[in-house]
């Protein structure tokens, strides 16, 4: 794995425009745009890395689903802030019926330098988003500036396969929806919604566009609607399940929920047992599985423990986005604690690259290995301000 620098392509915003990437630019707190793709420097790998990389990838995939067996198996719950028991049996329910609904995609957040081995920091399952950049922008550029070189990607051909694959578990007669919050004011969702309804369509689904904001309850029929009353039976949301399950209509989304073969109710992608893996618990419940792992961190939810004073921890809440709540704390340091439910993982920094700190971003479509995308930041936690950058295989 190595940093190279070189010259970006002459036009290049308009290019990655015109390939899906609708925010090429980050406005950044001084006011300043600045690239949020970043083709001034790549990322070069080679294949038996990159191969090692995708067994790492899926050992963890599996991992994860048998942590998710274990949360429902021995009602660990609780230790997801978990506390309604409505939604831990529904949740428990969509586990166990986890082959009657589709299921997409999800990605890795790893922690890996190009020599010891790859560290898991998370695992977004249920809303994860750089799919576009990742899956269209980074190929185009490869096919480019390096005509006969190869890259750790073949998201679009298996997102479409993914949806083809499991178009038999959809309700028959009625179209697949697309959602996403028109509260996103950056325009990430809207554009990760709308290049997965063209894969969605790619495979031959019939698909709808509509807004989560939208969605309408008839109180008739006791369905959620679109806005012309025709009835929604699922519908790929880019909104977290746990703001769908508490939010307004939350206890409606309950109370027609389709596991798998409803004809009365909404089927949800992905579905609600994504909540299992979604949650930065998980990261403890592995550790407790799998303690010593080469490619895990020691994690915990009742507090940092023995890192405290050792290595250092990183504080995580245990539900969020783009590094929002994340706190590091050194070995030794006085830090108060917090009222917020969090996991704890063992302090390991991001490698720095030339002064950029790198966090590797490996996809999984339908459990596996799928493709790779690279975000740099300026400090530890990587968040909104950070690059993404696209990588080669030589």
């Amino acid at each position: 794995m190595e940093r190279r620098t070189t010259e970006p392509r002459p036009d290049w915003q308009r290019t990655v425009e015109a390939q899906g990437l609708i925010y090429p630019l980050t406005r950044h707190p001084d006011g300043v745009l600045r690239p949020y793709w970043d083709e001034s420097a790549y990322y070069a790998f080679s294949l038996p890395e990159v191969e090692a990389l995708e067994e790492v990838v899926e050992e963890l995939h599996a991992m994860c689903l048998e942590a998710a067996g274990f949360i429902v198996k021995e009602n660990r719950f609780a230790d997801l802030g978990v506390t309604d028991r409505r939604v831990a049996e529904a949740i428990a329910e969509s586990w166990r019926r986890r082959a009657e609904v589709p299921s997409l995609y999800g990605r890795f957040d790893l922690r890996y330098d190009g020599t010891g081995p790859a560290k898991m920091l998370e695992y977004n399952a249920d809303t994860p988003t750089s799919l576009v950049e990742a899956a269209s922008p980074q190929w185009f550029w490869m096919e480019e500036r390096f005509p006969g070189a190869d890259q750790w990607n073949s998201l679009h051909e298996r997102l479409v396969d993914a949806w083809r694959e499991q178009a038999h578990l959809l309700p028959p007669g009625s179209p697949l929806y697309f959602a996403h919050t028109a509260a996103d004011e950056l325009g990430e969702d809207l554009m990760t919604v709308a290049y997965l309804m063209e894969t969605a369509e790619q495979a031959g689904l019939s698909t709808e566009w509509i807004s989560m904001e939208d969605i309408g309850w008839d109180r008739l029929s006791r369905r959620f609607v679109d806005k012309k009353l025709r009835f929604i039976r699922s519908c790929f949301k880019l909104y977290p399940w746990e703001w769908l399950t508490t939010d307004r209509f939350g206890s409606q989304v309950m109370q027609t929920l389709d596991l798998g073969g409803g004809t009365g109710s909404t089927l949800w992608i992905e579905p609600m047992w994504k909540m299992l893996l979604s949650n930065k618990a998980l990261l403890a419940i592995l550790w407790e599985l799998h303690p010593g792992h080469p490619n895990l961190l020691p994690a915990y939810v009742d507090g940092p423990r023995e890192m405290a004073s050792t290595t250092g921890y990183v504080a995580k809440p245990l539900l969020g986005r783009e590094g929002a709540g994340v706190t590091l704390h050194e070995a030794g340091s006085v830090v108060p604690a917090r009222e917020d439910a969090c996991c704890y993982q063992e302090l390991a920094p991001l490698p720095s690259f030339d002064g950029n700190r790198v966090v590797l971003g490996a996809w999984v479509v339908k459990g596996e290995a799928a493709g790779l995308g690279i975000r740099e930041s300026a400090g530890l936690v990587t968040d909104t301000y950070a690059r993404f950058l696209p990588h080669v295989i030589l």
